[in-house]
């Protein structure tokens, strides 16, 4: 599989044939807005988090442009829809088998209004289960004691995981999510892009191993095989 960073929580995964952006906010992003151009993305799917702005900020212009199907909450869905996007699978806490694997929608304890005010249903993260591998991305999400359920579900290759605090987990919040997961390689997102998220990148590297784990700390525009 191949990973895609474009900021915040932003990235790109291509599997078994398929583009999958993540939470497409860039534009808004001071840290991205000058080193990635929206328009040169693209995607076959749109995976959405939950609905604040830093997550879903220019979901609507990419997936008008490329005809991607947007997968989110229904609440989000009916959101999407009601500005013109055909193309859109509504899903809760549960499975469904698509064309790339089975994605799974998963809890994460947070909270999700859309730009406009409107309720964004329940925050969530995805699990993908696919015949190159298996990833979770537990989106924006303080540490839970559910996450001891997603190896019960699949054997991780890696995991996706904020680790800039105050909004979201912390580095050690994450470590230990990490452990619960049961993932030996994390990808960190959520951090640095706003002054309440900054962190110390060697220090959050030094803990992941010390715990006999990888943290990778993606820089914008980067790409990699995972």
């Amino acid at each position: 599989m191949k990973f895609t960073y474009y900021g915040h929580s932003c990235f790109a995964i291509e599997v078994s044939g398929k583009k999958l952006l993540f939470d497409p906010f860039i534009t808004g992003n001071p840290l991205a807005k000058d080193k990635i151009d929206i328009n040169t993305i693209e995607a076959d799917y749109i995976l959405v988090s939950h609905g604040h702005g830093d997550h879903v900020g220019d979901l609507i212009a990419i997936a008008k442009r490329t005809g991607a199907t947007v997968i989110a909450a229904y609440e989000i869905v009916n959101w999407v829809q009601a500005q013109g996007i055909e193309k859109a699978h509504p899903m809760n806490f549960g499975p469904f088998n698509f064309e790339f694997g089975e994605l799974r929608f998963t809890p994460a304890a947070h909270s999700s209004a859309l730009p406009d005010g409107s309720y964004g249903g329940n925050p969530g993260g995805f699990l993908l289960s696919t015949a190159e591998g298996n990833f979770y991305y537990s989106g924006d999400t303080c540490l839970t004691m559910d996450m001891q359920l997603i190896p019960r579900y699949s054997a991780l290759d890696f995991a996706i995981m904020p680790v800039g605090g105050n909004f979201t987990m912390n580095v050690s919040d994450a470590v230990m999510a990490a452990e619960m997961v049961q993932a030996s390689k994390v990808i960190g997102v959520h951090f640095d892009t706003f002054g309440y998220i900054v962190i110390d990148h060697e220090n959050a590297k030094h803990a992941f191993k010390a715990a006999g784990r990888e943290l990778i700390l993606p820089e914008i525009g980067q790409s990699f095989e995972v």
